[in-house]
């Protein structure tokens, strides 16, 4: 053994010695077969996992080990193949144990094994040589675990004077913790070389720079396995005749120490290339899928399923959706020739958004219109799923009666990249509509929903310029599905104001002011506080200021003042879309929320169909408390036209408007003109965190 480490020490510090790996070139000559190591490998790991030895506890072995082995050796023409090698592994087999025993050189008997392998591919050298040692170290523990208790093992024992486990464990334990460290080294390395046999070459050619640095060193990654394999059977054979006598010598624990760390660097750097090729082999996989979704959607088809199986089960699972209220299964197959609607978004969504959907999912519907909604949340493939997003997306999918994708996590990236760069998902929800074909037959449907609710279905363009053709600007148009009372209130002939803002003192004196101006003008007047967009805590404050002090109507879920305002964004959104010039809805919506764009208050009435007037918060506070100025005129044309020409007459041509186009996927207009003096607005662009 001492011959055998010298001559390690000397090789070692000579590894990467070019006359040595052209000696290890010159035996290899591959006749071409193909060998699946795989099965071999299970067998392998099995049989050195089991034989492993725990000093102060025995061996390894559990059933569990018994139970994989035995699945290992089932596998399907894995019997013929090993008939068929037997031979060689029993060659080999020989060759290590008298070559190991004699006390030879550790080199040459390294160079012996891969002459016996010449015809053989590197990662079947190293599996077969690995074989014919688990065979030889299998067939060591067997004995020695068996000598007491076992008389045909006793006597085996004897006869190799094999020192006795449990009696030299002290002086054997640095010996079998070098073994087991440097075995572990080896078969980590020899499933990297596997590893990298069994990349798709359909995705990676051998000229790719991580895997043509990844061949050239195989060879060498090889030789050390195989010269590994030497040392390991070089210690085990050390043991033979010192039944009663061992002394443990330090050079060869630190012999076989050397030899793992060697072994574990040529890993690491092996492991590199491989996770490079890894990464290539998936930019081309998904690449693969994006141009096949893209073709998808490009191809007619006769229904919808190869679509959704793209989009919603690339791992061909039997139940990939689930109703998010009750969590039952579901297959694709209940989406077969159905309008469906996707709804995509994050994990945060807001709850008034769900809400809304949950309530239109769920209103009686006229005969023909049938569909059914899904939620396909993209997560953020980076961060690794943790109880903190398991419970979000487990809480938001209580609350949907609708499919969900039963696991988001397992979303194809390409088609996230997909519904990013087609469908220009970015951060808002999007309502991707899907035809019966899987034709895209709205790439955004939620501005549609949010105005007409089902009355929009199919929910297709042309659907869409048709509601609008039938719209005008009017009090309907704003709160139709969000207050029952006002429609009523119209159909009385009342005065409706809706007014918003957030400075409370403002609140109190436009309140009053107009209370009184309609008692003295002889008017029904009703108050509504629409309150300010994103800002829910401080409109909570407002709303319970307004109920205490009985100053106005209110609508006292904050999710209906989340939709009035998400109304208002969804309808010019979808204005825009049709790049309309010089249309009235949209600079009236453009005008409502430049109010909300600005720090005053703001009021706008109307009564009946026709008659409207709005103004910020000063001009309408002012026109109010100039009531007498104009009384004689309202009197005469009635509350509201009077007001509108009252305040035509107090405008100034200074004025600072401000209208916040959130982010959604109509994209920003390059022009956008002002609503009260038409000439082009600055365009500013601004960031926001609001947590409110």
């Amino acid at each position: 053994m001492q011959h055998i480490i010298k001559s390690d020490h000397r090789m070692f510090s000579a590894s990467d010695d070019s006359t040595m790996m052209k000696q290890i070139q010159a035996t290899h000559a591959p006749d071409g077969r193909e060998l699946d190591v795989k099965p071999f490998l299970h067998i392998i790991e099995d049989i050195l996992r089991r034989a492993n030895p725990i000093i102060d506890g025995g061996f390894h072995g559990t059933q569990e080990h018994v139970d994989h082995v035995e699945d290992s050796a089932s596998l399907a023409g894995f019997d013929d193949i090993l008939e068929a090698l037997a031979y060689i592994i029993h060659k080999i087999s020989c060759e290590i144990s008298c070559k190991c025993s004699g006390g030879g050189d550790a080199h040459a008997t390294t160079m012996v094994l891969f002459n016996t392998l010449t015809s053989y591919s590197w990662d079947a050298k190293v599996v077969l040589s690995l074989a014919a040692f688990a065979v030889n170290y299998g067939e060591f523990w067997l004995v020695a675990k068996l000598s007491t208790t076992n008389p045909l093992a006793k006597s085996v024992a004897f006869l190799k004077q094999l020192p006795d486990i449990i009696e030299h464990s002290n002086s054997l334990k640095p010996q079998y913790d070098a073994l087991k460290k440097l075995i572990m080294a080896m078969m980590d390395l020899t499933r990297c070389i596997v590893e990298f046999k069994e990349l798709p070459p359909q995705y990676i050619s051998h000229d790719t720079p991580a895997m043509s640095t990844a061949i050239a060193h195989i060879p060498s990654a090889s030789y050390w396995i195989i010269r590994c394999i030497v040392a390991c059977s070089s210690q085990i054979a050390s043991l033979i005749g010192l039944r009663h006598e061992y002394t443990a010598s330090t050079t060869e624990a630190w012999e076989l120490s050397s030899l793992a760390h060697k072994v574990n660097n040529i890993h690491e750097h092996l492991k590199k290339q491989l996770a490079l090729c890894y990464q290539q082999i998936d930019e081309k996989r998904h690449l693969e899928y994006y141009q096949n979704l893209v073709h998808l959607f490009e191809t007619p088809h006769l229904d919808n399923m190869k679509i959704l199986k793209a989009l919603l089960n690339p791992k061909d699972e039997l139940q990939p959706l689930v109703v998010g209220s009750t969590k039952t299964r579901a297959n694709l197959e209940v989406l077969r020739k159905k309008h469906v609607l996707l709804l995509i978004s994050d994990l945060d969504i807001s709850h008034e958004e769900v809400l809304f959907l949950d309530s239109m999912y769920k209103e009686p519907k006229r005969p023909e219109i049938q569909y059914e909604l899904v939620w396909l949340p993209i997560v953020d493939r980076l961060t690794p799923l943790n109880e903190e997003h398991q419970h979000i997306f487990e809480h938001l999918q209580s609350m949907m009666p609708w499919y969900t994708v039963y696991d988001p996590w397992i979303i194809e990236t390409a088609v996230i990249k997909y519904i990013k760069e087609v469908w220009h998902f970015a951060k808002k929800s999007i309502l991707v509509v899907l035809d019966p074909q899987g034709k895209v037959a709205s790439r955004n449907a939620l501005h549609m929903v949010r105005i007409w609710g089902n009355h929009a279905f199919p929910f297709t363009s042309e659907k869409e310029d048709a509601l609008w053709k039938l719209e005008n600007w009017k009090l309907d148009l704003l709160v139709n599905g969000i207050d029952v009372e006002i429609p009523d209130w119209i159909a009385k002939g009342r005065v409706v104001c809706l007014y918003g803002g957030e400075d409370i003192n403002w609140i109190r004196k436009f309140t009053t002011t107009a209370k009184a101006v309609a008692e003295a003008a002889g008017i029904n007047l009703e108050l509504v506080y629409v309150g300010k967009n994103n800002s829910n805590e401080r409109l909570r404050k407002n709303i319970a200021t307004i109920n205490t002090e009985q100053l106005s109507h209110y609508w006292p879920d904050i999710s209906s003042v989340s939709l009035f305002w998400a109304r208002l964004e969804s309808m010019l959104f979808s204005k825009l879309q049709k790049t309309v010039e010089n249309d009235y809805i949209m600079q009236e919506v453009m005008t409502m929320l430049s109010f909300d764009g600005s720090d005053q208050g703001w009021a706008i009435l109307f009564r009946g169909s026709d008659e409207m007037a709005r103004a910020k918060g000063d001009l309408a506070l002012r026109s109010l408390l100039e009531f007498n100025e104009w009384r004689e005129e309202a009197e005469l044309n009635g509350f509201v036209p009077a007001l509108k020409d009252y305040l035509q007459k107090l405008h100034t041509p200074h004025h600072c408007n401000r209208l916040i186009l959130p982010g959604i996927d109509g994209g920003i207009p390059e022009r956008v003109v002002c609503a009260e003096c038409g000439r082009p607005m600055e365009k500013y662009y601004m960031y926001r965190c609001c947590t409110d």
